[in-house]
């Protein structure tokens, strides 16, 4: 079982990388659980969470983060990151990346089914080959 841990923060982008982390793990018959937080900060809080309850064997985190008139994008998404393979590392549980840190949306639609693929889906294709060495 998987959890996709997805911030409602920016729900535009978020719900296309949702949709195609989702369509990935269908298609791989991997059964799996949706998890919403308000921001992308809280990704990794609630990944600590699911952790502990021992349901899963891997995680997709998938935000986005836009950036601003400050300087306030970089704090959160180095925190988010830093977070993600902090738990990743020192767990051995699998969590892959699909919180986009773009300078802009139309970059984040890009990204989220637009000319540059979606993130969200790519995120999926990398758990895969992690949760199956078991």
């Amino acid at each position: 079982m998987v959890a996709i841990v997805v911030s409602r923060f920016n729900g535009v982008i978020t719900e296309r990388l949702l949709d195609g982390a989702a369509r990935v793990l269908e298609e791989n018959g991997i059964e799996f659980d949706v998890h919403y937080v308000e921001g992308s900060f809280e990704i990794p809080q609630m990944i600590k969470k699911l952790m502990d309850s021992g349901n899963y064997e891997g995680f997709i985190a998938i935000g986005c983060i836009i950036k601003g008139e400050t300087d306030h994008n970089d704090h959160i998404a180095r925190a988010v990151s830093y977070g993600i393979m902090k738990l990743s590392i020192e767990t051995g549980i699998p969590i892959t990346f699909g919180v986009l840190t773009v300078d802009s949306l139309e970059q984040a639609l890009n990204r989220a089914g637009g000319k540059f693929g979606n993130k969200g889906e790519e995120a999926a294709k990398a758990l895969l080959p992690l949760i199956r060495m078991g």
